[in-house]
């Protein structure tokens, strides 16, 4: 079975290799700040996964536990789980808080993949 080209799943990311995994990426990226605690972004897990595997040659698709990474949490000053957060070039393009059903997802998205 052939991938398409790119990551095709979630990966977590961490405070130490953000920079590398988010910043330093050539696709846009989706991070997901989310905690284990947080029903919601349990809610999320589906969507993400679908949204990676569909999307995966256009856009990368990371978690990032806010429990575990307050360093970066706090950088981006996340206060609510799940936040959403879209870099493109490095930069943070859009921040959407909150679960969502998938096609809303994707049409926030739109503009940036």
């Amino acid at each position: 079975m052939s991938r398409a080209k790119g990551v095709t799943e979630v990966t977590e990311v961490t405070d130490a290799d953000f920079a590398t995994e988010v910043i330093g990426a050539e696709l846009p990226v989706l991070v997901e700040f989310t905690a284990d605690w947080c029903p919601p972004c349990r809610q999320m897990a589906p969507v993400l996964s679908a949204l990676a595997a569909e999307q995966g040659g256009r856009l990368k698709v990371v978690q990032l536990n806010v429990d575990a990474n307050p360093a970066t949490t706090h950088a981006y000053r996340v206060l609510s789980m799940p936040t959403f957060m879209v870099f493109r070039d490095g930069e943070p393009l859009r921040s959407m808080v909150g679960a969502r059903p998938k096609r809303r997802l994707l049409e926030e998205l739109g503009e940036v993949i």
